[in-house]
This record gives structure tokens, C-alpha cells and sequence, in this order.
């Protein structure tokens, strides 16, 4: 793929499905995902399209001063970063109102548009709301990302194949990110400048644009304090300790990382079978190319023994499951497992069934029978609703560990879904 070529993006067959039935689109996500692009492609092959970007000091300027007139238009009309003008979605809901016709309104945001303060009436029964992540390793290699799907309705030994890949491929992946200008660049300083730039302006301009903070040193901080603990527990009072901040402020600041999509809070997960569950979240950093840059970690550092990769790659595989929970076929939660006893699962995806997979992701390129243990807790537990549980590790082969239990190359997050063979 050359420099200036377009990934293609999973949710642009969405989006189009949605425009087809319904009045109001919005895709949202962080920015620098591709939004824009993804938006620009389909109204560039609709007939009578308008496309508008708040980004522009005029358009915006045009947008506050008459709103009702901005959004009148008989075609599809894109309003990009609609969060930047939130006072155009009460004549948005007027027009639809008055014209039911679907596909009337394709809006991309770059913040969480039912999370902001004092919005108006957010259209409801009117949209469809569509995230778009960073890019997924299957839309960069061009692989099925089915793993959320095939564990829920493939045969187990479907799911057995090798690897080529090993840990230090893992962790470069990790390391890149899903950002599309981050991806095509080059390792190393280019790609460590994206990183820097794009939290510089996260913190000036996105979270500015939304709410106001005091003091954006305490939020650079905290992104940092929150890289350090990806994949770990979102315990308010540690995090406030290790940060200086009061437990109010910083539970603010975590609604506004979350609400511009650089951070997500994992749910616990709990049964009435397992009630010694806590019910306290993790985060994850939606990209891990950027959680790594916070952190210091590089791929030179990462081959040291010593280098703390474990929660890097728990983080870019819990984040890859994320992804494919957007477009995946199958209605089913993604949450963790941890009790009071320690026993823990990295990731528990409940299908709407009552069907349960448990997953657990090793930094290491050997697996051993105690790395099931959590696993084997939920199947103990849960019986027949706990379809299967996986270890997914940096090795080479997929391999069996009894009734329902397999050891797999960390590969198959995005390779599952195509013909059998090694990866």
C-alpha cells in the first residue's frame, strides 16, 4: 500500500446500510481516525450531496449565525465535527421531522455526542450512531477480523492454526497504533512526533472544546499516570493518589478522556454464580500506539527482558476485540473478571444468549496449564453457558488444554474468519 493510499474502513458498508434506512448518521470517534475521509468517500458517490466542515473558521461562523438555514438541503448533507455547533441539532430534528425521507443527515463527531453538557434533544429514535476506532490490524493487513464471531458459532478446533508471528512482531504492532497518519509513517521519531503533536492538541483543542480545565498539565499527566496502568484497574483513589488530583476532579478528567475517545473503561463482569466479583472497571487507551509513546516504550527498550510489555499487549488485544465488537454480527458485551480472591480473566465476552467466552492474553511465547486458571474458574462456575475459553499468547501453535479450552497465536484476534492453515 502506497503512502496516500485509503484503508479500507469496516464501518463504510455500515454507514451506507444505515443512510439506507435511517434519517440521521453520525459516526464518532477520536480524532485523526478518519472520519472525514470515511464520510467525504460516501457523499462523493451520492447524487445531490452537500458536505460542510465545522472545521473552518467561516463554516462555523455561517453555522452560529443562522442554523436553521445551514442545515436545509434536499440531498445528503455531512456536517463534519457536528460537536463543534451542537445548537444545529434541534433544526437537524425540525427537518427530519418534516422530511422522514432516510438518509437526510450523515454528522461525524469527535466527541461522545449524548456525554455533552447541556446538548439538546440528541434526535432520539432519529439516528444511528456508529464508532470508528483507529484502524484494526485485519483493515491494515487486509485480514478477516472474525474472532469475535467464529468463537461464538465455529466449531473449536475451526479455531486451531499456527503462527509465523512472534513477540517482538506483536509488540511492534502494539507500538504502531491504529492511527492511519501514525501507521503509514515511519518507526521512530516521525511516528513519536505524530504521537506527541496529537496529544498536544488533544489537550488545547479537544477536551478545550467541550469543557473547561484548569490546569492541562494535570491532564497530560494523567494520560501518562493512565498509560502506566493500562489494562489495570480504574481505581479512583489509587489513580487520584499517584496523579495529585481530588477524586471529583479527576473523575471529571476520565469522563473527558472518555468522551473523546482516547481512553475506555472495561466493565466488570459478574454472575449471580460469581458473587465475589468486584465490580470495579479497567481502561484501556483506545490506541495502543499511543498509550506505548506515554509510556516511553520503544521496540529497541521492549527487547530488553525486563521491559513491562505485558499490559502494552493486553491493552492493543483488548482494544482489537473492541473494534470488532462495532461491526460484529453477534450481539455481545465485552467486559473483565476479577473477584476478591484474585482470580482474574483479562476478557469476558457475554453473547445476548447467556453464553460466555473467557479470554486471556501472555506477553509470552510459551503457555503452561496454570495460565488457565482464571479460564477454568468461569467454566467450574458457569457450566454449560461458558462456551470456551482461550489463552491467546505470542507463540507459535494453537494448541489444546482439555474440555473447551485452547492456547492461540494472539494473530488469530484478526486472522479467524479466513480458510484453515497457518496464519
Amino acid at each position: 500500500m502506497t503512502q496516500t493510499s485509503l484503508y479500507p474502513r469496516r464501518t463504510q458498508a455500515m454507514t451506507r446500510e444505515a443512510l439506507a434506512d435511517t434519517r440521521v448518521v453520525v459516526v464518532n470517534g477520536a480524532r485523526q481516525v478518519g472520519k472525514s475521509t470515511l464520510a467525504g468517500l460516501i457523499v462523493n458517490q451520492a447524487d445531490n450531496a452537500r458536505q460542510l466542515y465545522l472545521d473552518d473558521p467561516a463554516t462555523l461562523a455561517a453555522a452560529e449565525e443562522d442554523p436553521v438555514a445551514f442545515v436545509r438541503h434536499d440531498g445528503l448533507l455531512l456536517i463534519d465535527e457536528i460537536q463543534r455547533a451542537p445548537q444545529l441539532l434541534l433544526p437537524i430534528k425540525r427537518e427530519v421531522d418534516r422530511d422522514p425521507r432516510p438518509g437526510r443527515y450523515l454528522l461525524t463527531g469527535s466527541a461522545r455526542l449524548l456525554g455533552l453538557r447541556d446538548l439538546p434533544d440528541a434526535l432520539p429514535g432519529r439516528t444511528e450512531t456508529i464508532e470508528l476506532w483507529p484502524l484494526s490490524q485485519g483493515e491494515i493487513d487486509d485480514a478477516p477480523d472474525g474472532f469475535v464471531d467464529c468463537v461464538f458459532t465455529q466449531d473449536l478446533d475451526a479455531s486451531m492454526r499456527s503462527c509465523s508471528l512472534r513477540k517482538h512482531d506483536y509488540v511492534d504492532r502494539a507500538l504502531r497504533g491504529g492511527y492511519p497518519e501514525a501507521v503509514r509513517r515511519d518507526p521512530g521519531r516521525r511516528r513519536n512526533r505524530f504521537f506527541d503533536s496529537y496529544i498536544t492538541d488533544l489537550i488545547t483543542r479537544d477536551v478545550r472544546q467541550i469543557s473547561d480545565i484548569e490546569r492541562p498539565a494535570e491532564m497530560r499527566r494523567l494520560l501518562s499516570v493512565i498509560a502506566a496502568r493500562m489494562g489495570g484497574l480504574a481505581v479512583v483513589q489509587s489513580i487520584s493518589g499517584d496523579v495529585g488530583l481530588p477524586r471529583m476532579t479527576l473523575a471529571r478528567y476520565l469522563d473527558l478522556l472518555e468522551l473523546v475517545f482516547v481512553i475506555k473503561r472495561i466493565p466488570a463482569w459478574s454472575s449471580n454464580l460469581t458473587r465475589r466479583a468486584i465490580s470495579t472497571p479497567k481502561l484501556i487507551v483506545t490506541d495502543s500506539g499511543l498509550g506505548g509513546r506515554l509510556v516511553g516504550m520503544s521496540s529497541e527498550r521492549a527487547r530488553d527482558v525486563t521491559a513491562p510489555i505485558g499490559p502494552l499487549l493486553e491493552n492493543f488485544a483488548t482494544g482489537e476485540v473492541a473494534r470488532q465488537l462495532t461491526w460484529a454480527n453477534e450481539p455481545v458485551q465485552l467486559f473483565h473478571y476479577r473477584d476478591r480472591d484474585k482470580v482474574e480473566v483479562d476478557i469476558v465476552l457475554e453473547h445476548a444468549s447467556g453464553e460466555v467466552i473467557g479470554v486471556e492474553i501472555k506477553a509470552a511465547e510459551t503457555v503452561r496449564s496454570d495460565d488457565f486458571r482464571g479460564l477454568r474458574h468461569l467454566a467450574d462456575r458457569l457450566g454449560a453457558r461458558f462456551r470456551a475459553g482461550f489463552v491467546l499468547y505470542t507463540g507459535e501453535q494453537a494448541l489444546a488444554f482439555g474440555e473447551r479450552l485452547r492456547a492461540l497465536p494472539m494473530a488469530a484476534l484478526w486472522t479467524l474468519g479466513a480458510a484453515t492453515g497457518d496464519v
